[in-house]
């Protein structure tokens, strides 16, 4: 008997914690499938080069890679000639080979574009390295010492690194120096500190500092540097308080402040208290524009703008009366300073929200004497007319982002459920989108070249793709699009064969009842983007959820839900109201409405698809991340009987718990709340407050689940930290619901680290082939 158990139990032994057996071939198949999906290369940066032929130029581009074995993300950059003929074709000439560039930060061409500054941050006590190169060699190296400053930041956030006109002086952000700390030995306090190599004493720990929160949790005061090329020599911009963290500097044309920069106050909490709540896709946090001398002049030459004779000042406030201003760039003739607002973000307290553009006449004198006036260019879009301009939904700007008519802006934006690419004259404010009307692909800049853009372009069904927009004539206001052929390794034969078996469009899903008391906006049709096989309309389908709950999901190309397609499943991707893409009134609806209009636009999406016949309602899933797994964990409970399976990374499900744990506790009260629950904010919420955040919690609801789900988990994240889906997840088993949980224990909120990214969307891919193939 005991020997037939044995070889009953055989086949398990050795199989990995928590796999199903009868799936091993399956996790073998999909794993070969998802590496081909990871190896294929993506788009970075890129940078155009003009040179004295107005015919011909030179184009950079960066690449990245996954690297699963070293989990890691490669960096290459390949080169391109470009020539430009008279009959507007465009031929591009790569080099054979990308260069790799291991180790590197930031890669930032002069404005010459005759220099290259490469950024390398250490990882430990090493100096950070900063390398100025020329066209064929390298013409200085400066090390930095970590008592100077720390890192400096790369993360298009924070980062401002800006080379002067003059190609003299780069100014940037970096960790200001650390704080001492106090020093102990065998007799206690030592009062007058240690020497580092003192060996017979120990630092403490001293104050603890707040950080801004997710991905910058080893991050507390960014402050703004000057380095002279020449000599090496960094100085410390002076007389901005330690209270503020300066970001995206840049050089102003003709001012005694030669910088610009934008600053975030540390006193953001509940009534101004000191509290650095996370910024990493908050854009409400209140910023502003300042200018700063370069401290490399003479400071005598600074005169006091505040009316204190004759005192100097170091700081000057350019946006007083606006509660958020960033990404600052000058016009090529100096007379402008743009600049984007997420005022609406701020204002409402929602995560994010409808940016607007505004302009500030600069002096022609250079002295900043008096009040600064702030011109509207592009106001926020409350109620889009149909197929209309919906607003400004900005994520960054380029470097240099001006046509030759020194007015004209070329920037990418959101457009309901697709990325384009917008021109914006600072002037007339006129807004027109030059990438392809009639395209349901998305869209982005990647460089200017004079007046011509290239831009990549991309579907959840086709791969990106680099193509060159040529503006047709001063006078005319569209563009030609040239793709553009790319020295890329050709697809395998059966991702090809995947990619062209599918195909997706863009669906208007209207309101279902809405109230009278909704406003205009938020009763226009929502959209969802459906992905479904050609030739097949009964596969089973996957509800797929973005987070946010502010942000969308575009049409372009990725690489998880291209995996999740090839295994035979049909996308629902639902744009909810609250999205970006669909004006201000559509956005501002949901806050104070979450866990019922969001989770009742998915199933009326749902529905429409169902009824529409183009899908089989007994085969639906559910997976979504963050706010999309909120909304997940919210439908098995909400309309039990609809989803045969789920899956959910680092998902919200219990307000109650994350309130006090997460690194914006705000988010909490004003997606519950809405914008009154600004008033609401604290650290100690009552508790009314709590029954509130319960009531509106998925896990009020977990009674009613029936579906297997599955639970993805960063251990590092600050956003929803991993107690909140444990709990969740050890409810179900209470409760006998099948799930299993996978634990990251080295990743944050986005599980974005190669390796983890690959085991997520592979057992979110067998997962829900065990339960729909049922």
């Amino acid at each position: 008997m005991s020997t037939t158990k044995a070889s009953e139990a055989a086949p398990d032994k050795g199989l990995p914690l928590g796999m199903d057996a009868t799936m091993v071939d399956e996790y073998a198949s999909q794993s070969k499938l998802l590496q081909e999906f990871v190896k294929i290369p993506s788009f970075g940066k890129a940078w155009i080069f003009n040179s004295k032929d107005e015919n011909t130029s030179k184009a950079v581009v960066s690449i990245g890679q996954s690297d699963l074995l070293a989990n890691k993300r490669r960096k290459f950059l390949l080169n391109s000639h470009i020539s430009k003929s008279a009959s507007k074709s465009v031929d591009f000439q790569w080099s054979p080979f990308p260069t790799e560039i291991s180790g590197v930060s930031a890669v930032i061409p002069s404005p010459s574009g005759e220099k290259l500054l490469l950024v390398r941050n250490s990882e430990d006590d090493s100096p950070t390295k900063l390398e100025i190169w020329g066209p064929c060699q390298l013409e200085n190296e400066i090390h930095i010492a970590k008592s100077v400053h720390g890192s400096l930041y790369t993360d298009e956030w924070f980062e401002g690194i800006s080379w002067n006109q003059e190609e003299t002086f780069i100014a940037y952000v970096a960790e200001e120096p650390p704080q001492p700390k106090p020093v102990f030995n065998d007799y206690g306090f030592k009062k007058e500190g240690s020497s580092e190599k003192d060996c017979k004493s120990w630092k403490g720990q001293g104050d603890w500092e707040e950080t801004w929160g997710e991905t910058y949790s080893k991050k507390r005061i960014p402050a703004l540097f000057v380095v002279n090329i020449s000599s090496g020599e960094v100085r410390p911009v002076k007389g901005i308080p330690r209270s503020l963290s300066v970001g995206q500097v840049i050089w102003a044309p003709s001012s005694s402040y030669g910088l610009v920069f934008v600053a975030w106050s540390s006193d953001n909490g509940f009534q101004d208290t000191p509290r650095k709540l996370g910024i990493k896709y908050c854009y409400n946090r209140p910023c502003a524009l300042y200018a700063a001398p370069d401290p490399f002049r003479e400071e005598a030459d600074i005169t006091s703008t505040e009316g204190n004779k004759g005192e100097t000042t170091t700081m000057i406030k350019l946006t007083v009366d606006l509660s958020s201003a960033f990404f600052p760039r000058f016009s090529p003739d100096g007379k402008y300073l743009v600049f984007v607002s997420a005022k609406s973000a701020v204002d409402s307290g929602s995560h994010n929200a409808t940016n607007s553009m505004h302009r500030i006449e600069w002096p022609t004198d250079g002295k900043l004497d008096g009040s600064l006036g702030v011109a509207d260019v592009v106001p926020v879009v409350m109620c889009p007319k149909d197929n209309c301009f919906p607003g400004l939904y900005c994520f960054g700007l380029l470097r240099d982002p001006w046509l030759s008519d020194g007015q004209s802006m070329i920037l990418s934006s959101v457009w309901g459920s697709r990325e384009v690419i917008l021109s914006v004259n600072v002037v007339s404010c006129e807004v027109l989108r030059v990438s392809p009307q009639d395209s349901d692909y998305s869209w982005n800049v990647l460089a200017l070249d004079k007046n011509n853009i290239l831009a990549v372009s991309s579907s959840l069904i086709t791969l990106p793709q680099i193509y060159y927009g040529i503006k047709v004539s001063q006078t005319e206001k569209h563009w030609e699009w040239q793709e553009v052929s790319t020295p890329f390794p050709e697809l395998s034969d059966e991702i090809n064969s995947i990619l062209a078996e599918h195909r997706f469009s863009i669906l208007k899903i209207p309101i279902s009842n809405p109230s009278d008391k909704l406003a205009d906006g938020a009763k226009l049709p929502f959209e969802a983007i459906f992905v479904s096989h050609k030739d097949s309309a009964s596969n089973p389908t996957i509800v797929v959820l973005h987070g946010g709950p502010h942000s969308v999901y575009p049409s372009s190309y990725s690489k998880s839900l291209a995996f999740l397609f090839s295994q035979g499943y049909n996308l629902l991707l639902v744009n909810y109201r609250g999205s970006l893409g669909f004006g201000e009134e559509a956005l501002q609806s949901l806050p104070g409405n979450i866990g019922s209009q969001d989770v009742n636009d998915v199933l009326t999406a749902l529905d429409l698809v169902v009824k529409r016949g183009l899908i089989d309602p007994s085969r639906v899933a559910v997976v979504g991340g963050s706010h999309g797994g909120f909304l997940t964990t919210h439908l098995i409970g909400q309309a039990p009987d609809t989803f045969v399976a789920a899956a959910a990374r680092n998902p919200v499900c219990n307000l109650s718990l994350m309130v006090g744990t997460t690194d914006i506790p705000d988010w909490c009260f004003i997606e519950i709340y809405g914008k009154e629950g600004k008033k609401y904010f604290s650290e100690s919420p009552s508790v009314d407050d709590l029954c509130q955040f319960h009531k509106k919690s998925p896990i009020s609801h977990i009674s009613k689940v029936k579906t297997p789900t599955l639970f993805l988990l960063g251990a590092q994240d600050l956003r929803v930290p991993v107690s909140n889906g444990l709990q969740y997840a050890r409810a179900l088993k209470e409760r006998g619901i099948e799930s299993k949980t996978i634990v990251f224990p080295e990743d944050i909120h986005g599980i974005d680290k190669p390796q983890s990214d690959f085991e997520s969307f592979l057992n979110i891919g067998v997962w829900f082939k065990k339960h729909l193939s049922k």
